[in-house]
């Protein structure tokens, strides 16, 4: 599996909008996910850190959720910004969005030694609204799916009032 995303949507959010803890690149204690594109699908790829254990050897749950909602809200900043013309790296701000709803099933325990591959499809509901599936792999074995809907982040985030 290549080990990361070369071309992030994380990179070209604008530094007020890079703290997130799941997928923040401004964060210094966050995880720092990075989802690009792979044909018509999104990935993202993530190593759990040791200190992410639920129990001795399986990652905790509460990290896979991370994954897939960051996963999906970058899913869905990619969509838009391709379906406006733009791709990752040219220079253009993409839009930003926020989860609405989170839906995770764990399949399998998850192990913790290994890069995890996060895989999404993306459907437009409605300009503002995206529902991303989400599937997470350890290795080929499935571990995880789930399902974000993410709507365009209200204008209402930008201010401090």
């Amino acid at each position: 599996m290549e080990e990361k995303v070369l071309k992030a949507i994380q990179d070209d959010y604008p530094d007020a909008f890079a703290w997130c803890y799941g997928c923040g690149r401004l964060n210094k204690d966050g995880h720092h996910f990075r989802t690009g594109w792979q044909g018509e699908q999104t990935r993202t790829i993530y190593t759990p850190r040791s200190e992410h254990i639920a129990i001795p050897g399986f990652v905790y749950g509460g990290l896979i959720a991370s994954l897939i909602d960051c996963h999906g809200t970058g899913s869905a900043a990619l969509a838009l910004h391709r379906k406006n013309g733009h791709k990752v790296g040219d220079g253009i701000e993409p839009p930003r969005f926020v989860t609405a709803s989170l839906k995770v099933e764990f399949v399998r325990p998850t192990p913790n030694d290994v890069p995890l591959l996060a895989v999404g499809k993306i459907q437009e509901i409605h300009p503002k609204k995206w529902k991303i599936d989400t599937e997470v792999f350890a290795n080929e074995t499935l571990c995880a799916r789930g399902e974000v809907v993410a709507v365009v982040m209200p204008s209402t985030f930008t201010s401090k009032e």
